[in-house]
């Protein structure tokens, strides 16, 4: 990937027309056609594709069960949603080996020369929280 083409955005934008005839309680508009919009960047044509965020979705959601539908294991709160994301991100660019690549993302970009382990991503969180420890909900800090 040529160095103008990592931070390009291009979206691909469908058109659609009329409706079809309705067919039932709903029927949604055909797609007529897509259009290429260069956002960012100057990306490459060849390589402007929703297969690349509908693969990283699909592999969210496969590593979330907070991504899938009908299930249990929800955020309750848009912070825990957030770490949650944050952990995500971590584990998939320093911890998990890529097959393709052979190694993980942040050694293939040298953000690191050290192969991330599971206690290495623990350690960092264990590192966080006690440099801010929590205070218990619905209460006030004391005051000294």
């Amino acid at each position: 990937m040529r160095a103008a083409e990592r931070g390009s955005r291009a979206p691909v934008v469908p058109h659609y027309g009329d409706a079809p005839e309705p067919a039932g309680r709903y029927s949604p508009a055909k797609c007529i056609g897509t259009r290429r919009e260069v956002k960012i960047g100057t990306p490459d044509e060849e390589h402007i594709s929703t297969s690349y965020i509908e693969r990283s979705n699909l592999t969210l959601r496969m590593a979330n069960r907070r991504y899938t539908r009908l299930t249990n294991a929800f955020s309750k709160k848009l912070a825990n949603h957030c770490h949650m994301i944050l952990l995500y991100t971590v584990w998939y660019n320093f911890v998990k080996m890529h097959k393709t690549l052979k190694m993980t993302p942040a050694l293939a970009a040298n953000v690191t020369d050290t192969l991330w382990s599971m206690d290495n991503l623990l350690a960092l969180v264990d590192e966080h929280d006690a440099a801010k420890p929590r205070q218990k909900p619905g209460r006030k800090p004391k005051r000294g």
